[in-house]
């Protein structure tokens, strides 16, 4: 079954700080998006990667390509206004009509592992719809309209990460929509047509680098592999 990786790579990081966005700034000396395509395409070299970007970015990504050396073959599409357009930008980009698979990633997520990207792409062959969670360790609490709060159950919670993996219709399908504010991933919006989505193990490493201290654990991080 054919592969894809559609990896995100549109935000502004305005909580990272810094000059450029956090996807280009880097990370032991090569830029943190480099990371996280080098790492999926070792993982599943077959797989084809399609680099979701902003058009305003194009001309720095190819100055970064110049001095680093491109990461890994892929291509490039241009982002949207939000998540959601950017992903279905992805998708259009995939000129497939077999039953494939699709795994959304965020680019500034370089340490995804490979048990967990295998994982992912297994599960989705059989089941259509699979994301990456693990389980919260602090004490969680919910608050009311009234602005009261209560203990809530932890074991009842789930940390959502990516990839997220799909079969290739099926995202398509969902895609087809038009735009709602409760899509926060992928995975609402294909829950959002019914279809069930089934969860399996992450590993607490794979962060979604947004502040300052984020780069300072994926230094030690990068340091200790």
């Amino acid at each position: 079954m054919e592969k894809y990786f559609i990896v995100v790579a549109g935000g502004k990081g305005s909580r990272m700080g810094g000059d450029i966005p956090k996807q280009f700034q880097l990370l032991q000396g090569v830029p943190i998006l480099f990371h996280t395509l080098k790492r999926l395409h070792s993982f599943v070299p077959d797989a084809t990667i399609v680099l979701v970007i902003p058009q305003a970015h194009l001309s720095l990504w190819q100055q970064l390509v110049a001095t680093y050396g491109m990461p890994a073959p892929l291509q490039v599409a241009y982002g949207g206004a939000n998540r959601f357009e950017s992903v279905r930008n992805g998708l259009n980009q995939i000129n497939s009509d077999n039953d494939a698979l699709v795994a959304v990633h965020d680019g500034v997520r370089p340490f995804v592992s490979r048990e967990v990207v295998l994982r992912c792409f297994d599960a989705a062959a059989l089941s259509g719809a699979v994301i990456p969670t693990i389980r919260p360790v602090e004490t969680i609490r919910l608050s009311d309209a009234d602005g009261r709060s209560h203990v809530f159950p932890r074991r009842h919670c789930h940390l959502v990460q990516t990839p997220q993996v799909f079969r290739l219709p099926l995202l398509r399908k969902a895609y087809l929509q038009e735009y709602r504010e409760t899509f926060t991933d992928d995975a609402s919006v294909v829950e959002s047509m019914g279809h069930p989505i089934e969860m399996v193990e992450g590993n607490s490493e794979n962060i979604k680098l947004t502040t300052p201290l984020d780069i300072l654990l994926a230094e030690s991080l990068v340091n200790n592999k």
